[in-house]
C-alpha cells in the first residue's frame, strides 16, 4: 500500500530512508554562497537597513507570524534582490507531490514561495514563524527541492524565519546530496547584506546555466 505522507510532517529520516539523502561536509561542495559573491550598493544597503528595522519593531509585538514575517522581512528581500522582475517569476502556494523512487511514498505539501526561471527552480523559501528555528523547516524544504524535474541541475533553496536565514543546495546524482550555508541572523548588523549578496549570485548562475556562452 501506498503511504502518503505530508511535506510537513516529513523528517529527515524519511528522506534519508526514502530517497537516500545525504549530508555533504564539506566546504567545496557548495561553494556557491562563498565564492564570487557581486557588492551590494549603498541603495539596497539602505533599503535592507529598513527592513531590519522593521524587524527588529515588530519584536515589540508579539506573536511575530509567518504572514507578518513574509511581509516586513521575505517579500521586500525577493522585490531588492529583483525577484520579481523578468526573467524570474514567483509563484506562491503551489501544492507539489514527491514519489520515492519505489513509488512507496508519496510526500504532499504546499509551497509557501516558489521562485522559478523557466520551469528551472532557482530558489525555495520557506517563511516559517518567527519563533521558530530554521531547523523546523530543513526536511520540509528539502522534500520540495526532490520534486524539481531537472534532476541534471542542482537546486538552491533558503529558508526564513525572518530573524535567520540559510541557504542549501541539492544534487540529484548518483547519490541525492545537499549542504548547508552558515547561518544568517537580521539582528546582526550585516548580514542582511551577505543575504542579499548571495541571492543576487544565485539569480546569475541561473541564468548563465540556461544561457552558456
Amino acid at each position: 500500500m501506498v503511504q502518503t505522507i505530508q511535506a510537513k510532517d516529513i523528517t529527515l529520516r524519511d528522506l534519508i530512508t526514502n530517497f537516500g539523502l545525504h549530508l555533504v561536509d564539506n566546504d567545496q561542495f557548495f561553494r556557491e554562497w562563498q565564492d564570487d559573491l557581486p557588492q551590494i550598493n549603498s541603495t539596497d544597503k539602505q533599503l535592507l537597513d529598513k527592513v531590519r528595522a522593521g524587524y527588529i519593531n515588530l519584536l515589540n509585538y508579539p506573536p511575530l507570524l509567518e504572514d507578518v514575517v513574509r511581509m516586513a522581512v521575505l517579500d521586500p528581500i525577493l522585490f531588492i534582490a529583483d525577484f520579481y522582475l523578468f526573467p524570474f517569476c514567483v509563484k506562491s502556494e503551489n501544492t507539489i507531490d514527491i514519489v520515492s523512487e519505489d513509488e512507496g511514498t508519496i510526500i504532499k505539501g504546499k509551497i509557501d514561495t516558489l521562485v522559478l526561471r523557466d520551469q528551472f527552480w532557482v530558489m525555495v523559501i520557506e517563511s516559517k514563524k518567527a519563533s521558530f528555528s530554521v531547523e523546523e523547516g530543513l526536511a520540509q524544504i528539502l522534500a520540495y527541492m526532490l520534486s524539481n524535474p531537472h534532476s541534471k541541475k542542482p537546486s538552491f533553496g533558503m529558508i526564513t524565519t525572518g530573524g535567520s536565514f540559510i541557504f542549501l543546495k541539492l544534487v540529484k546524482n548518483q547519490t541525492t546530496q545537499y549542504a548547508t550555508s552558515k547561518l544568517f541572523a537580521t539582528r546582526n548588523r550585516g548580514d542582511l547584506y551577505s543575504v542579499m549578496s548571495i541571492l543576487k549570485r544565485l539569480s546569475q548562475l541561473t541564468i548563465n546555466i540556461d544561457n552558456p556562452q
